[in-house]
C-alpha cells in the first residue's frame, strides 16, 4: 500500500473505533511508538506486541469514554498526520478533553513509527 492508502485505511478504521485493527493490520512488526519528552504516563516502546501492551495499559486507565474524533489524514512523502481527541474520564480524575497530533511514518506499506504531540 502507498502512504495515502495506509492513511485512508487508518482513517476508515479510526472512524469505526477499531484501533486494535489499525495496529494489527497496518503496523510493521518492529514499529516504534514515541511519546513527548514530558510524558510521565508512557514511555517509548518498540515492537507490535509492546505497542499492543501500551494501548491496553492506556485503555485500563479509562473509567468512561464520552466520545472521540480523528481528523482526516494529511499526507506528505512517507508520513501522514491526524489530529485525535477524546472526551474521557480517567480513573481518579475529572472528565476532560484530550487532544493530540499524531504523526506516522510508512515504509513498505506498513506504519513503522508513530509519534505523539500533546
Amino acid at each position: 500500500m502507498t502512504t495515502q492508502e495506509v492513511a485512508d485505511k487508518f482513517y476508515e478504521l479510526a472512524e469505526a473505533n477499531q484501533m486494535d485493527k489499525i495496529q494489527e493490520d497496518l503496523y510493521a512488526d518492529d514499529a516504534e511508538s514515541i511519546e513527548p519528552e514530558k510524558s510521565q504516563m508512557f514511555k517509548n516502546v518498540k515492537g507490535k506486541e509492546a505497542l499492543k501492551k501500551k494501548s491496553e495499559e492506556f485503555n485500563s486507565l479509562i473509567e468512561e469514554m464520552y466520545g472521540g474524533w480523528t481528523s482526516k489524514p494529511v499526507v506528505g512523502g512517507n508520513f501522514f498526520s491526524v489530529g485525535m481527541g477524546m472526551d474521557v474520564k480517567m480513573k481518579g480524575m475529572d472528565r476532560m478533553n484530550m487532544d493530540e497530533i499524531c504523526v506516522y511514518e510508512v515504509k513498505d506499506g506498513k506504519i513503522v513509527k508513530e509519534e505523539f504531540f500533546y
